[in-house]
């Protein structure tokens, strides 16, 4: 997880800096923005100090109603020496005390043109984005269909040939060896490349190839949401694979249960054929429509009708 101070904050979100350039190197610990409406009547027992700190029409209202004495002695406990920021929204008018305890405290002040809804939305998903949990897989992230298709198993199985079948048939490579993946919600995860390693596939025997360089910009995208997760594994003859696919497989990835299919490879197989199927059929799913399903209730009833039509003893 990168680290995120409040300077990142500047530009991406056409923020003007006030006062307190001092502390723009400050890092801001955690995705929660508050606003400090009840401080602002004097409640600071439960300051939630190490966060963003957020200040629309509502609040800057009461504020500016009231004493000197009162607003000076407000913002200099709304500026500790841990508070990452101050954002003011609507472009409003910056009250003059709060712009002294800013400065003095090394707290950046910052103002906003926009809504307070939108401003709060926007820091929100940047900040939920940058401290999602995060882990590595080794695998290959192809989006199929807008279906994100981590493909895994062990090395040598296949995955990168794979992958380089897909993108050959008009599918988008993500990421090839490691992925990357950061849940942003709790049951979402994203994927996405190194950026040592993206946009190239490893072919054993071909080495390193750039697949936008060859494919063009078409066959690649920066990260895509995983939906599906494809094993491939080599096969054995011994273990009974599942042929009707009406059992359902997950795999679990830091808090959420992603669907899961095993495929054998063996020689004569077209894995890349089979994945591609695969990522429709888990379209169809999604839609409602399940051909295990249908297939298993055509044969009970087969063997219903069968039962009631044979003479009984």
């Amino acid at each position: 997880m990168s680290k995120v101070r409040t300077e990142h904050l500047l530009d991406r979100f056409e923020l003007e800096l006030v006062a307190g350039e001092d502390g723009v190197h400050r890092e801001i610990h955690m995705s929660d923005i508050s606003r400090p409406g009840v401080e602002m009547t004097g409640y600071f027992k439960f300051y939630p100090k190490d966060r963003l700190q957020l200040l629309g029409k509502t609040e800057l209202s009461y504020f500016n109603e009231l004493t000197h004495e009162q607003r000076k002695h407000r913002a200099e406990q709304l500026c500790t020496d841990i508070t990452p920021g101050i954002v003011i929204t609507r472009g409003m008018d910056i009250p003059e005390e709060l712009a002294v305890a800013a400065k003095d405290a090394g707290v950046p002040l910052m103002r906003s043109p926009h809504k307070t809804t939108r401003v709060i939305s926007r820091l929100t998903n940047f900040l939920e984005t940058k401290f999602a949990p995060f882990t590595a897989i080794h695998g290959v992230l192809v989006d199929i269909y807008g279906i994100g298709v981590l493909i895994t198993g062990q090395s040598g199985v296949g995955k990168s040939e794979t992958a380089l079948e897909l993108v050959k048939r008009g599918h988008r490579l993500v990421a090839d060896d490691s992925v990357e993946i950061r849940q942003e919600d709790y049951d979402t995860l994203i994927g996405n490349s190194p950026p040592l390693i993206e946009h190239l596939l490893e072919i054993r025997g071909l080495g390193i190839i750039n697949v936008m360089t060859l494919f063009g910009a078409g066959a690649v995208r920066s990260f895509k949401r995983i939906t599906l997760v494809i094993n491939l594994e080599i096969w054995d003859k011994n273990k009974q694979y599942d042929r009707l696919g009406l059992e359902e497989e997950t795999m679990k990835i830091m808090d959420a249960e992603i669907p899961k299919a095993t495929i054998p490879v063996r020689p004569g197989r077209n894995l890349a054929v089979i994945i591609e199927v695969a990522a429709m059929n888990f379209r169809l799913k999604r839609m409602g429509v399940n051909a295990a399903e249908e297939f298993s209730e055509r044969l009970t009833k087969v063997i219903d009708e069968d039962q009631d039509q044979s003479p009984e003893e």
